[in-house]
């Protein structure tokens, strides 16, 4: 019988239970900021910023560090949590003396679960920020934040 659980999965030990904590904190932050852009955006169509582009922008680039950091950053934690997963495997193998798929499994499937976590958090950050960073621009550029040079 199987008994595979995603709750074991991301707690079995200490290092990725940290890890996977990190990252949905992570996902959790960067769709409250992703959220955020959305609202702000929309807000944006019915009344368009004036005043000084430099200021009007603020908001709009307000946290967007905050996306690129995470979707710079998952991918390792990720990365971290594969290590140490196969790490884990071999320790299970010296242990156990053979080498069989009872023995390596386990941590494999950590190894594959952190590296997933890390994609599924980074993904939507990093393409958010494109997005965003984008939207400000032309934001930028319509306010009249660059002149045109000919």
């Amino acid at each position: 019988m199987n008994s595979f659980s995603l709750w074991k999965l991301f707690t079995t030990d200490v290092i990725t239970a940290v890890a996977s904590v990190v990252l949905v904190v992570f996902s959790v932050l960067s769709w409250a900021v992703i959220v955020e852009k959305i609202r702000l955006f929309r807000a944006v169509r019915h009344k368009k910023p004036t005043g000084n582009p430099d200021v009007a922008i603020r908001p709009f680039d307000k946290n967007l560090w905050f996306l690129a950091m995470v979707a710079y950053i998952s991918p390792f934690i990720g990365l971290f949590g594969t290590v140490w997963g196969v790490m884990d495997s071999f320790s299970s193998i010296g242990a156990n003396q053979s080498v069989s798929i009872g023995v390596i499994a386990p941590g494999l499937a950590i190894a594959l679960g952190t590296t997933a976590l890390g994609l599924i958090v980074a993904i939507p950050a990093a393409i958010a920020h494109q997005v965003f960073s984008k939207r400000a621009d032309d934001l930028y550029d319509a306010i009249g934040g660059h002149e045109d040079v000919a």
